[in-house]
């Protein structure tokens, strides 16, 4: 069953075009990892300073060995994280017919 990450960001004020700069390279560094099933970064049409990010890994293994990768390291805990205001990560499954 994946594991399913749903993340809300809200970017401080004048920060939101240097974060989705770096959420773009998040897309294409963590679409090839081997355990990331899909991977989506969605901005607000209302509000630019709001993200949401959709995440699915094969296991929530595959995604502790996301949030270890260098790149995670450096562009989300290192500067994506203190260029905002607010971040609230949700964990879930999917809900699927057997």
């Amino acid at each position: 069953m994946p594991f399913v990450v749903v993340a809300h960001y809200y970017a401080k004020e004048g920060k939101a075009d240097e974060i989705a700069a770096i959420l773009k390279e998040m897309v294409t560094l963590s679409r090839s990892e081997p355990g990331c099933l899909v991977y989506y970064v969605n901005r607000s049409q209302d509000d630019p300073r709001k993200f949401l990010l959709y995440e699915q890994y094969r296991s929530r293994e595959d995604y502790e060995a996301h949030k270890a990768t260098p790149y995670f390291q450096e562009k989300i805990l290192g500067t994506v994280v203190p260029m905002l205001e607010s971040r609230v990560p949700e964990f879930y499954e999917l809900v699927e017919p057997e």
